[in-house]
C-alpha cells in the first residue's frame, strides 16, 4: 500500500509540473537547420575529384614502378640477335660427282685412324647428305631425259588447223577454226604423210599444217576410216622448208600388246591437256579393254594422267615409240578427263591402207574369238564368233547370222577373229569372196559357204 501511495504522489508532482506555464520551455520542438544543396554539390564533386585523381596517381605509380620491381625480383635475359641461315646454291649435277682429287680425299679419310664420337657424327651427316644429293641427281636425271625423249618426239608431231567456212542467220560468210594433233607415220619421197582426228575435216576448205619449228605448209586429205574415226593428210615434200625438213623425225611406231604395258611409265604428248605443246607424264593403268567395231577391234590404253575431255595426240614408251593415239570418244562419263589412247599394234593395218589410198573391204559383223572353254564344254569350233550382224550389210544379205563361226574367207583358214580380220583387210572391196561358216543344227555344227561381194568401208 505504502509503494501505490508513493507512486500516486510521483504522478501528481509530474502533472503539476507540466502544466506549470513556468515550464513551457519544455515543450517546444527544436527546428532542423536549413540544409545548404550547393555547399552540399561542391564537397560532393570535391570528394569525386579527389578520389579519381587519387587513383590515376595510384595507376600510374604502378604503370611506371612494377617494370622495376618485376625486372628488380625476375630479371630477364637479353634477346639474341636473329640471323637467318644462308640461301643455299643450287647444286648442279656436275657438281655431284666427286673429281679425282676429291676421291683421293675421301681414300685418306677411310685410312685415318678411329676417329672420335663428335668426327664420326660429322662423318655420318656428310655420308647422309651425300646421299640425298644422289637421289636428287637421279629424280633430276629422269625427268631430264623424259625432257629430252619428249623434245626428240616432238619432231614427228604437227598441228592441224582446219579451216571451214559457213554462214549465218543474216546471210553473212564467217570463218571457224579448229585444231587437232596430227603424228608423221612415213614419208614416200614424194609427201610426208600424217596421222589425225578425222572429225575436224568434215566440209574443210583449207588445212595447215604447224611443224615443230613454227613452219607451216599445206595439207590436203588423203584417206579417212570412219570406223575408228582417223584420216591420213599428205603434204607435199616441195612445200616444206629444206631447214624443217632436216629435223623431221617421222615417229616410231612401238608395240601395244607387250604384257609389261599395264603399269609402265608412259608420255602424253600433243596436246593431252587441251594446249597445243603440252606434254604430260604418267603411268599405263590398263590394256586389256577392247573396242569391238564392225570387221574389226581395237585396244584401249587407259593412264592415270588427267587431261582434257578434248585431248589429241600419242602416248609414248620410254624408247620414244608410240604405242597409241590419244582418243578420248570411248571414255564413260567417269572418267571423260582420263586420257586414253587406242593400241597401235591394232592400228598398223589401218594405217598402212590410210598412208596407201588403200580401201577397205566391208563385210558387215562383230565378232569375238571362241574360247578353249567354249570348245571343250559346247564342242563350238574355233574361228571368228559371229556376235552381232550390222543392218544391210554384205553378211546379212546372203544370209550369215548371229551364232555362226567364219573358219574360212576366200581361201584362207580363219582361226580366231584377228586372222579374219587380217583376211578381211587383204580382200578387195568389189571383189566376190567365199565364206564358209559353222552354224548350229541341233546338237552339231554344220559347214555352210556364202559367196559374198564384199563392200567398201565408207
Amino acid at each position: 500500500m505504502e509503494e501505490e501511495r508513493k507512486e500516486s504522489q510521483k504522478k501528481e508532482v509530474n502533472q503539476e509540473l507540466t502544466e506549470s506555464p513556468k515550464f513551457d520551455f519544455m515543450r517546444e520542438q527544436i527546428k532542423e537547420r536549413p540544409l545548404n544543396k550547393k555547399k552540399l554539390l561542391r564537397r560532393t564533386v570535391l570528394t569525386a575529384a579527389m578520389a579519381v585523381l587519387f587513383g590515376l596517381v595510384a595507376c600510374l605509380t604502378v604503370l611506371v614502378l612494377e617494370p622495376v620491381f618485376s625486372n628488380w625480383l625476375y630479371p630477364e635475359e637479353p634477346a639474341e640477335n636473329i640471323e637467318l641461315p644462308p640461301e643455299t646454291e643450287e647444286i648442279l649435277p656436275e657438281d655431284m660427282v666427286l673429281d679425282d682429287e676429291e676421291l683421293e680425299q675421301e681414300k685418306e679419310r677411310e685410312e685415318e685412324p678411329e676417329r672420335t664420337e663428335a668426327e664420326t657424327e660429322t662423318a655420318q651427316a656428310q655420308a647422309d647428305m651425300r646421299e640425298q644429293i644422289d637421289e636428287l641427281a637421279l629424280y633430276r636425271g629422269i625427268y631430264s631425259r623424259l625432257q629430252d625423249l619428249g623434245a626428240e618426239v616432238s619432231h614427228a608431231l604437227v598441228t592441224v588447223t582446219v579451216v571451214t567456212s559457213d554462214r549465218d542467220w543474216f546471210d553473212n560468210m564467217y570463218e571457224s577454226r579448229g585444231q587437232t594433233t596430227g603424228v608423221i607415220v612415213a614419208n614416200n619421197n614424194r609427201e610426208y604423210l600424217i596421222l589425225a582426228n578425222a572429225e575436224p575435216f568434215k566440209g574443210e576448205e583449207a588445212i595447215h599444217v604447224t611443224f615443230y619449228d613454227g613452219s607451216q605448209a599445206q595439207a590436203e586429205v588423203k584417206m579417212t576410216n570412219p570406223t575408228v574415226g582417223l584420216a591420213a593428210l599428205a603434204v607435199d615434200n616441195k612445200a616444206v622448208k629444206e631447214t624443217t625438213a632436216e629435223g623431221i623425225r617421222p615417229a616410231k611406231l612401238g608395240s601395244s600388246n607387250y604384257s609389261s604395258l599395264t603399269g609402265s611409265p608412259v608420255i602424253a604428248l600433243g596436246s593431252p591437256s587441251g594446249v597445243s605443246g603440252s606434254v604430260i607424264y604418267g603411268v599405263a593403268t590398263s590394256s586389256g579393254n577392247l573396242l569391238h567395231t564392225v570387221d574389226s577391234k581395237y585396244k584401249l590404253i587407259t593412264t592415270d594422267i588427267c587431261g582434257s575431255s578434248d585431248a589429241t595426240g600419242v602416248l609414248v614408251n620410254l624408247e620414244g615409240e608410240v604405242i597409241g593415239i590419244i582418243d578420248q570418244s570411248y571414255n564413260d562419263a567417269q572418267m571423260k578427263n582420263v586420257i586414253s589412247a587406242l593400241g597401235i599394234s591394232e592400228l598398223r593395218g589401218t594405217i598402212e591402207n590410210l598412208s596407201n589410198a588403200v580401201s577397205e573391204a566391208y563385210l558387215g559383223i562383230y565378232g569375238t574369238d571362241v574360247t578353249q572353254e567354249a570348245n571343250e564344254t559346247l564342242q563350238v569350233p574355233y574361228g571368228a564368233y559371229v556376235t552381232e550382224i550390222e543392218m544391210d550389210s554384205p553378211a546379212m544379205l546372203v544370209g550369215i547370222q548371229s551364232g555362226d563361226v567364219i573358219v574360212s574367207l576366200n581361201g584362207r583358214m580363219v582361226g580366231n577373229y584377228e586372222e579374219y580380220i587380217e583376211a578381211l583387210r587383204n580382200s578387195t572391196p568389189g571383189s566376190t569372196v567365199n565364206v564358209t561358216v559353222m552354224r548350229q543344227n541341233q546338237e552339231e555344227y554344220k559347214a555352210m559357204s556364202f559367196p559374198v561381194e564384199l563392200g567398201e568401208l565408207n
